[in-house]
């Protein structure tokens, strides 16, 4: 079996020439252009990789763009304070809060504190909701992006068996959510589940995020299993791998997404989407 490459970076770009071309008419009917605010706290990796490419991304679409870079030691109050005038500036349609946080915040607190339709994470309790009673309004952007992403490849999934390794707020929960919405059949495991591999073998679908480089193995996977790895970790040498075992699931898996480029470039194009739709949607009057 011929294992295919899912190129996120491909379909993201087919994805800015859409946005590209909204802004491009949105500027000509003096419309204003969507503004987006990242709030960083903190030095994890992953985050700072993520919100680099987020920057860049906006300079490219023609986005506004605003980071706030914080210490560890940043009280909290201050954050939500930052985020109350940005509930309120007429030139935000998007607040985020790159996660992880540093233990000593209450996320719940700080992720609450963010008006619904300024979520453009979509990790609102309220857009949850709305996502679970299959109403979506602004919805995770990496189980989002990946839904797009096997779109754009013709993977009909209705039907299928999905396994999530990994439970997050961020990924696992939502993901599931989304692949309810399709029709798939969904088990997400988490640390606590017992025979993990069992759950592995009998899976059409695999979507993997839980920060451990190399973790699913190729002999793990049933012959045409399609594997998603969300994972990003950085080695001692500098490189970036997911947590799949890429080159075992070589002639094993029918479809896989590789990192860098795979759900990567699809989470951060699926953010400045729902910045756009919270422009154009929930703050154009």
């Amino acid at each position: 079996m011929l294992t295919r490459i899912m190129n996120g970076n491909k379909i993201a770009l087919k994805l800015e020439k859409k946005i590209k071309k909204k802004i491009k008419i949105r500027k000509k009917n003096k419309k204003r252009i969507p503004g987006l605010a990242v709030i960083i706290i903190g030095n994890n990796i992953s985050s700072k990789i993520y919100v680099k490419k987020k920057k860049k991304a906006c300079k490219k679409l023609g986005f506004i763009s605003k980071i706030w870079k914080f210490k560890n030691n940043i009280h909290e109050n201050k954050i939500l304070k930052l985020i109350q005038n940005l509930n309120y500036n007429n030139t935000i349609d998007g607040i985020l809060i790159q996660l992880p946080l540093p233990n000593n915040f209450n996320l719940t607190k700080i992720m609450n504190s963010i008006l619904p339709d300024k979520d453009i994470d979509g990790f609102h309790p309220y857009n949850i909701g709305c996502l679970c009673q299959k109403k979506p309004k602004l919805r995770p952007c990496t189980p989002q992006g990946i839904i797009k992403l096997l779109k754009e490849y013709k993977i009909k999934i209705k039907g299928m068996h999905a396994v999530i390794i990994g439970a997050s707020n961020i990924v696992g929960r939502p993901m599931s959510l989304e692949l309810l919405l399709k029709g798939c059949t969904t088990t997400t495991t988490h640390k606590f589940t017992k025979n993990l591999k069992k759950h592995i073998k009998n899976a059409d679908i695999i979507i993997i995020a839980i920060g451990k480089p190399k973790f699913l193995k190729g002999k793990w996977i049933k012959k045409g299993a399609i594997i998603i790895d969300v994972g990003i970790n950085k080695l001692k040498n500098g490189k970036i791998i997911g947590d799949v075992d890429f080159k075992s699931m070589k002639n094993k898996a029918s479809y896989i997404t590789p990192v860098p480029g795979g759900v990567g470039p699809m989470t951060v194009l699926t953010l400045l989407k729902n910045t756009l739709k919270a422009c154009e949607k929930y703050h154009e009057n």
